[in-house]
C-alpha cells in the first residue's frame, strides 16, 4: 500500500536566478579566495522561485496541503535528510530561459511522539524542453506531530565511514554569530558548473527566511535552546569542503551528495568533516566518498553522508 499522499504534485512555480545570486551563496558557505569559479559568477531556488525581496516564511509554508494527510504546522519543521542529483549543469543565469521547479510527495510517515516525516523529490526543469537539470530528494521533520495513524515508513539505507580506517581528508569551516544571517539571504539552485552549489542555493539570500534562524523563539519552542544555522548550511559547506580537498574544486567532479542531519549547528560552531574514500572507482571515474561532520565537542551533525566524486590528485588510505 503506497503512502498517504504519496504521488502528490504540487503545482510547478517558476524559478530564476542572476550570476549575483550565486557569487552571493557561495560566499555564505565559505568558498576560498583561490576558488574564483565559484566567486566569480553562479545559484539556491525552492525557497527563493522568482523572489527579488524578502518574503513571509510562516505564509508561504501555510499554503501547504497534501491529500490523505491531517493539517500539519510548517512552522515547526526542520530538514531531515537530503540528496542531490546533479543530471546537467544550469547556466549562470537564467536569463533568456523559463526554469520551473517541480515538486512531488513521495511519501508522508508517522513517527509517534517525536513527530512526522515528509518525504518530496523536487527537480528543476527547463518548461519549455522539459529538460531535467537536477534532483533533489528530501525528507522534513516536523517535530512533535506524529501519532495521526500513519505509516512509520521505510528505514533509510546506512552509509557509516570505514571502521578503523583514518580520513583521506578533513575540513574544518569555523561559523560566527552572524553565518544564519548572511545565509538565510543568499538562495537555493545549484548551477553550471556549480551544480551543487546553485541546486542548493533555491532555498535561501538564498530565500529560506525561516525565524528560526534568526530570532530565538522559534527555537526555543522547538526545543533548541535558541537560534539555530540552516541545516543546509552544513550540508553545503560539507559539499564544499569535499570538493575542495578532493575534486580540485571543480564542480564537474561532483555527481551525488547526501548526508542526513543528525543535530542542530549553532551559531560560533566549528565543523569539521572527516572524509574516507571508499575505494571503488567506476569506469566513468566517479567514486563512492563517504563523510561524517562533527562540531566542537565532537558531536555528529552530519551523518551518512555519501557522495559520488571524481578525485584529483589524491591518494587513498584504504
Amino acid at each position: 500500500m503506497s503512502a498517504p499522499g504519496a504521488g502528490h504534485e504540487f503545482p510547478a512555480k517558476a524559478v530564476s536566478w542572476q550570476k549575483r545570486d550565486v557569487l552571493l551563496f557561495a560566499n555564505s558557505i565559505g568558498v576560498k579566495a583561490d576558488e574564483l569559479q565559484f566567486l566569480y559568477v553562479r545559484p539556491l531556488l525552492s525557497f527563493k522561485l522568482t523572489d527579488q525581496e524578502v518574503t513571509d516564511f510562516y505564509a508561504r509554508q501555510q499554503a501547504v496541503h497534501i491529500p490523505g494527510v491531517p493539517k500539519l504546522d510548517h512552522r515547526h519543521g526542520v530538514d531531515g535528510q537530503r540528496k542531490l542529483t546533479v543530471l546537467k549543469p544550469l547556466p549562470p543565469t537564467s536569463a533568456g530561459r523559463s526554469f520551473e521547479l517541480r515538486n512531488k510527495v513521495i511519501g508522508v510517515y508517522d513517527k509517534g511522539k517525536p513527530g512526522t516525516v515528509i518525504e518530496t523529490e523536487q527537480s528543476i526543469v527547463d518548461k519549455d524542453s522539459g529538460e531535467v537539470y537536477n534532483k533533489v530528494l528530501s525528507s522534513g521533520f516536523l517535530v512533535g506531530q506524529g501519532n495521526w495513524g500513519g505509516p512509520k515508513g521505510p528505514s533509510t539505507v546506512n552509509f557509516p565511514p570505514p571502521e578503523g580506517k583514518g580520513p583521506d581528508a578533513v575540513h574544518v569551516v569555523q561559523s560566527n554569530m552572524e553565518t544564519a544571517h548572511l545565509y538565510r539571504f543568499v538562495i537555493h539552485l545549484s548551477t553550471v558548473h556549480f551544480d551543487w552549489l546553485t541546486l542548493t542555493r533555491c532555498h535561501s539570500l538564498n530565500g529560506d527566511y525561516n525565524p528560526l534562524h534568526a530570532t530565538p523563539e522559534p527555537g526555543q519552542k522547538m526545543g533548541f535552546g535558541g537560534i539555530i544555522i540552516h541545516g543546509l548550511f552544513s550540508w553545503n559547506s560539507a559539499a564544499h569542503g569535499i570538493l575542495r580537498e578532493l575534486g580540485g574544486s571543480n564542480p564537474t567532479n561532483l555527481k551525488e551528495f547526501q548526508a542526513r542531519f543528525a543535530s542542530p549547528v549553532r551559531p560560533g560552531d566549528k565543523l569539521t568533516t572527516e572524509i574516507w574514500r571508499m575505494g571503488n572507482a567506476q569506469p566513468d571515474g566517479f567514486e563512492e566518498i563517504r563523510f561524517v561532520t562533527k562540531n566542537q565537542n565532537g558531536k555528529v551533525v552530519l551523518s551518512n553522508g555519501r557522495c559520488l566524486l571524481k578525485v584529483v590528485g589524491a591518494k587513498s588510505k584504504l
